[in-house]
């Protein structure tokens, strides 16, 4: 019995860093997206194009996967979510440095979605896990905030962060009532990319066809890593508690900054650097818990 319960509590441990894991390459890669989202002209023609290609490459599994039963609700709130995270994150965007904008917005939500998630969700949530998101919003924060800094920008980067976070715990929920992880997360990509990147590409009208002309391999790049950063990271929520795995996502701001930096040629400042060091801290309470 003894060696049975040790050897159920060492495939728990690896579920758990398995997803820990999944999210920290889902953060790394959800981090290059942004940065080809910023470096668009047209950042919501940009937009239409990563979801549109999004939608058409998940296609094909539409097919050989069954229908996400018992997931339409939470697919219809994720939908709808998502589509005002992605009109306040161009806002963004438009108004503020990568470094600036993406710090705020990833840092709002993994508080938000820890609440959420165990105030009405009953997850489980252990001290070491709590510091480690407070010291992972900490940082996040230090790393955004600073002077010079459109206040506008500064809201829009909030709202940005708010609806991540909800839309962290309905799909969090929504993956594990469908009848499998990637059925669920096929569906996310139909809906979200077929639905957005169709109405994003009708809001720019004529303007769309000139930015896909120039920009539709960097977008066809990021539609691809898009399925990637998000797919590991509902497919992290269906192994492990959210308020953990959603706030472990957040290190894609040590990329995102790092990208911000040295691609983008953004300048780092003493007050993002001590917020980059927090954020690492957290990470590691949240591996440890």
């Amino acid at each position: 019995m003894r060696a049975a319960g040790e050897a159920c509590h060492d495939w728990v441990m690896t579920v758990a860093q398995t997803a820990a894991l999944m999210m920290i390459a889902s953060g790394m890669t959800h981090a290059v997206v942004n940065a080809i989202l910023k470096s668009g002209k047209d950042k919501m023609s940009s937009r239409a194009l990563i979801d549109g290609f999004s939608a058409l490459l998940m296609l094909p599994a539409a097919f050989f996967l069954p229908l996400p039963h018992g997931a339409w609700g939470w697919l219809a709130g994720s939908w709808a979510t998502h589509l005002v995270y992605l009109v306040c994150l161009i806002k963004a965007f438009e108004r503020a440095d990568m470094s600036v904008a993406y710090p705020i917005s990833r840092g709002v939500a993994p508080a938000l979605a820890a609440v959420v998630a165990v105030g009405l969700f009953a997850e489980p949530i252990t001290a070491l896990v709590a510091g480690g998101i407070g010291l992972v919003y900490c940082g996040v924060m230090a790393v955004g905030l600073g002077r010079q800094v459109d206040r506008r920008a500064l809201g829009w980067a909030a709202a940005t962060g708010v609806t991540i976070a909800l839309y962290t715990v309905i799909d969090a929920q929504g993956v594990r009532a469908a009848p499998n992880a990637l059925s669920y997360i096929a569906w996310v990509y139909l809906t979200l990319g077929g639905g957005i990147g169709l109405l994003f590409a009708l809001w720019r009208g004529p303007r769309f066809i000139l930015a896909a002309r120039e920009e539709w391999k960097p977008g066809l790049i990021a539609g691809a890593l898009s399925i990637v950063t998000y797919g590991l990271a509902l497919w992290a929520y269906r192994l492990g508690d959210t308020p953990r795995l959603a706030a472990l996502r957040e290190t894609s701001i040590l990329f995102g900054v790092a990208i911000a930096v040295f691609f983008l040629k953004e300048r780092l400042t003493p007050g993002r650097i001590m917020g980059t060091l927090a954020i690492a801290g957290g990470a590691a309470l949240l591996l440890a818990g």
